[in-house]
């Protein structure tokens, strides 16, 4: 499937919100824990004639997102019981990079899920998954991410070698293109990522629980 890939400068409007106080424990990783840039990424596809509509597809990906996400990432409820997720559910997320990826479910609506990083995850900040119907009636699946490398060495991963980076893209790319073979119709364009960097003093003083 085709890729399109943009990358441009942030700003403060690239943060993402905080985490609802109830869910602020030690082990939550936020973006203010990380090391380097932010990366505010999107990543999207827009189906037309899809053969299910948006709550469906996240009720899906709710009970088991590894019914869209390729063999490369692999989510295990590691905390909570089966089915639809909850908050304070937690997965490990497994992935072809040196550390698997703890998360915890900070958000739930019928049409998206959000996750926050936990303590040992190569990256701190947010990840959220969600499913609409535009004005003109086609599905759109986005995944959108606000990520910092964890620790030193994780900078070292993104910034000069910049392989955690490179594996991130593809995974969540192949998860936007399963999802529209999962739905059927006809995809518009192919898959889409937009990056925008932040650094500099916009992330100096991040508000509290971000």
């Amino acid at each position: 499937m085709p890729l399109t890939r943009m990358e441009s400068p942030g700003d403060g409007g690239d943060l993402p919100s905080a985490v609802p106080p109830a869910l602020r424990h030690d082990d939550v990783q936020y973006v203010a824990d990380g090391v380097g840039a932010l990366l505010h990424r999107c990543y999207s596809v827009v189906v037309d004639g899809a053969d299910r509509g948006p709550e469906v597809v996240m009720a899906e990906l709710s009970r088991d997102p590894n019914c869209a996400v390729p063999d490369a990432a692999v989510f295990q409820r590691s905390r909570g019981e089966g089915g639809p997720m909850r908050l304070g559910d937690e997965f490990l997320i497994r992935m072809p990079a040196p550390w698997d990826g703890p998360v915890r479910v900070i958000d739930v609506t019928p049409y998206s899920f959000r996750f926050a990083t936990l303590a040992d995850h190569l990256e701190a900040g947010q990840i959220e998954f969600r499913c609409a119907t535009r004005p003109d009636g086609a599905l759109t699946f986005e995944i959108e991410s606000w990520a910092r490398p964890g620790d030193a060495l994780a900078h070292v991963l993104y910034n000069w070698l910049p392989l955690a980076k490179e594996i991130q893209l593809t995974v969540w790319a192949r998860t936007c293109a399963a999802v529209a073979e999962l739905v059927g119709g006809t995809v518009r364009g192919g898959v889409s990522v937009i990056t925008r960097v932040v650094d500099g003093p916009t992330l100096d003083a991040l508000p509290v629980g971000v």
